[in-house]
């Protein structure tokens, strides 16, 4: 191992893809592979994915990531694993085998569920720090116990673990075979309590969910590891159990109250860390990002659910599959799309439909705007959405001096443009697309007894906001079309 310069591996399990990243100490990723992988929507409310594709995908990424490494694989000392947070699956506590579909967070089946359950909203936003919503995992473990039999059968055999995706892969990576929960992923569930940062049995009760079935709760970070992770030729353990987007505020190092993160992938999520434990903006979230046994971070969050699946979404309905997008062209082309009504997976903060239909809005009733437009406008909608959680934060804490974007979709010119512009603040983009992996490898390093003196911050591209008149009357329509949708 070398000690000048030992490396980590973050795993990032995201919608589309897993991937495995290798950084030294200075933040530089010397090593990747990756692995697409698929999601099968059964019908409008439910988008699911395979578990044992997920684990093979991660494998085959890590054999990628140790073969680019070559010669350095023996400096790897620690790894670190993140993934969608809210997404859920049950297992066979014995053989490891999955019982169900991993159900995603974009996963709706579970709604009628929740609604029977309006009474507790206030309880369950006290305990938990989150709205009452079917996109948390606690109503989707509840459905799978009502209608999976294979579920419910082990579960009276004594076989059934079911939690976080978190908690599923640690378990089928791991040489231990541990069953654990990170703070992000479990708090995740509406059923961990963010003041005593365990299972909350009330809670439990209150969805019908058995505590007993529950991973065990553990920080975030074991500095000797939650496991050990097999890289190849040798293993190392596993530091950092934590969500993606838990992770990708991460990647610049501790957090900047001044600045607010947003990071662009499946979904696009806005998040601002704060020290006032007082402050609360009802309409968000107050998310746990890291825990341990002495202290919790946290951060007021907002969550837009169709970013990269409203993208995919709009080329599948304006039959564009088979064409080579120009997205970056078109936004600088397309000057007067129409207004998309982005409520693709259901519409998230701090509007909480879960059932509006997503749309277009043209400029007049006899306007039919051009598949490149329409395609414009769907972009637009995320950068508008996320000005419009932006501004919810800025009700209880300062306006932000910078906006710190990552994610996929951040490396368009034209999205980063639209969101200085219609914020008013700069926008300042890493050269370092991948926020979650980056993070998760500060993460690693900075729990490491010779951990990072300094994780370089990435070099990257200022976006200044400049006046648009017409973008700016673009988002009044968004929030006058969503403001009559609430109403």
């Amino acid at each position: 191992m070398s000690v000048d310069n030992p490396l980590v591996m973050a795993l990032d399990q995201g919608g589309h893809a897993s991937r495995a990243l290798v950084f030294d100490r200075a933040g530089r990723c010397v090593a990747r592979g990756s692995c697409d992988v698929g999601e099968t929507r059964p019908s409008d409310d439910r988008v699911e994915q395979d578990p044992e594709e997920l684990v093979r995908s991660l494998r085959r990424s890590i054999k990628d990531a140790m073969k680019f490494l070559g010669r350095r694989d023996g400096d790897l000392v620690a790894a670190g694993l993140a993934t969608q947070r809210s997404s859920v699956v049950a297992w066979d506590a014995t053989s490891g085998a999955p019982l169900s579909p991993v159900i995603s967070w974009q996963d709706r089946r579970a709604k009628a569920r929740v609604d029977a359950l309006t009474e507790h909203a206030a309880d369950v936003r006290a305990r938990t720090g989150l709205r009452l919503s079917p996109h948390y995992g606690a109503s989707k473990l509840a459905w799978m116990l009502a209608n999976l039999p294979e579920v419910a059968a082990a579960l009276r055999d004594g076989r059934l673990v079911f939690g976080p995706l978190s908690s599923f892969l640690a378990f089928r990576l791991l040489d231990e075979r541990p069953r654990i929960a990170d703070p992000a992923n479990a708090s995740r569930t509406l059923l961990w309590n963010v003041g005593t940062r365990r299972w909350d049995t009330t809670l439990c009760d209150l969805f019908g969910v058995p505590v007993t079935a529950l991973p065990r709760c553990v920080p975030t970070r074991a500095s000797e590891g939650h496991g050990t992770l097999d890289v190849g030729k040798r293993r190392v353990p596993m530091t950092v159990l934590t969500g993606d987007q838990s992770a990708a505020i991460y990647a610049g190092g501790e957090p900047d109250p001044r600045a607010a993160y947003v990071n662009f992938g499946t979904g696009a999520f806005v998040q601002r860390a704060f020290a006032d434990a007082a402050v609360d903006a009802p309409r968000l979230l107050k998310s746990v990002v890291f825990a341990d046994e002495s202290r919790a971070t946290c951060v007021l969050e907002g969550t837009v659910n169709g970013a990269g699946s409203a993208l995919q979404f709009a080329i599948e309905a304006l039959e564009m599959a088979d064409l080579e997008p120009d997205l970056d062209g078109w936004l600088e082309r397309e000057t007067a799309p129409p207004v998309f009504v982005n409520a693709v997976s259901g519409l998230g903060a701090p509007y909480w439909l879960p059932d509006l239909p997503a749309r277009f809005v043209e400029a007049t009733p006899t306007t039919e705007s051009s598949r490149e437009a329409k395609l414009v406008a769907v972009l637009e909608s995320v950068v508008f959405l996320v000005a419009i959680v932006i501004d919810e934060t800025n009700t209880v804490l300062p306006r932000p001096e910078v906006l710190r974007v990552g994610g996929g979709l951040s490396q368009l010119d034209g999205l980063c443009r639209r969101l200085a512009d219609v914020t008013g603040v700069p926008v300042e983009r890493s050269a370092e697309p991948e926020a979650t992996a980056r993070g998760l490898a500060w993460l690693v390093h900075a729990g490491a007894a010779n951990g990072p003196a300094a994780f370089a911050a990435a070099s990257g591209t200022r976006f200044e906001p400049r006046e648009d008149r017409a973008l700016i009357d673009r988002c009044r329509r968004l929030r006058a079309e969503l403001d009559a949708a609430k109403a």
